[in-house]
Order: structure tokens, then C-alpha cells, then sequence
């Protein structure tokens, strides 16, 4: 499957953003899929991910709270509404995806390793 990330840009603290990952070349509902981000001189980190069922969601503390993770198999997309963004929040946000066999209710979808599939990044920046 590729992945095409989009939404980001330019926000001021506080503000909001919606990014999406839309997905072509695989059966979607096949996938669970997860947002990554990496901000300068940092690591990539896992910050959200949903099963592919859409029944599991995982959100990093750094998260919580704010950002919400939705997907839409009929439009092959998934969607990372972000709100009261904050300017720890700026980072290149990446989606991944990777065919999750397991068993239904499993949680391997939470892990990081797990994701084969990257698309490109997006920028997210936020403005003190």
C-alpha cells in the first residue's frame, strides 16, 4: 500500500490542524495504521496508531487528551485531528501502516515495529 500524508502547516499555539493519510494500492481495511513524528534532534516516536477494525486506538501521553485518530475505510484515509497545539507539538508527522493479521482485539497495532509501510512526511509547525 502507498501512503500520501497531508494537513499540515503553520498553526499558533492553541490552534488546531487536521491531518489525513490517504491510502492507494492495498485493501485498506486490511491495515492498522499509526502517525509518527520527529522533531528536530529527536527520535520518531509512535504518537497515535487504530487498529484496522477502527475498534483499538492508542494515543502516547504526549497526546492524549488532545489529538484524535479516526479512519475511513470507504475513502481509504485515515484522519489525525490535532487540537490546543502546542509548540513541543512541531514535528514532521509521518503515517505507516502494515497489514495487521493478528488475532481481532489484539493490540500489536501499538507497536512501532510493526509498521512497514511509511508514507512521506508532513510539516507541523506551531508558533508560540
Amino acid at each position: 500500500v502507498q501512503l500520501q500524508a497531508s494537513g499540515g502547516g503553520l498553526v499558533q499555539a492553541g490552534g488546531s490542524l487536521r491531518l489525513s493519510c490517504a491510502a492507494s494500492g492495498g485493501t485498506f481495511s486490511r491495515y492498522s495504521v499509526a502517525w509518527f513524528r520527529q522533531a528536530p534532534g529527536k527520535e520518531r516516536e509512535l504518537i497515535s496508531a487504530i487498529a484496522r477494525s477502527g475498534g483499538g486506538t492508542y494515543y502516547a501521553d504526549s497526546v492524549k487528551g488532545r489529538f484524535t485518530i479516526t479512519r475511513d475505510n470507504a475513502k481509504n484515509t485515515v484522519y489525525l485531528q490535532m487540537n490546543s497545539l502546542k509548540p513541543g507539538d512541531t514535528a514532521v508527522y509521518y503515517c505507516a501502516a502494515f497489514v495487521d493479521t493478528y488475532y481481532r482485539g489484539s493490540t500489536y497495532y501499538r507497536e512501532a515495529l510493526e509498521y512497514r509501510n511509511w508514507g512521506q512526511g508532513t510539516l507541523v509547525t506551531v508558533s508560540s
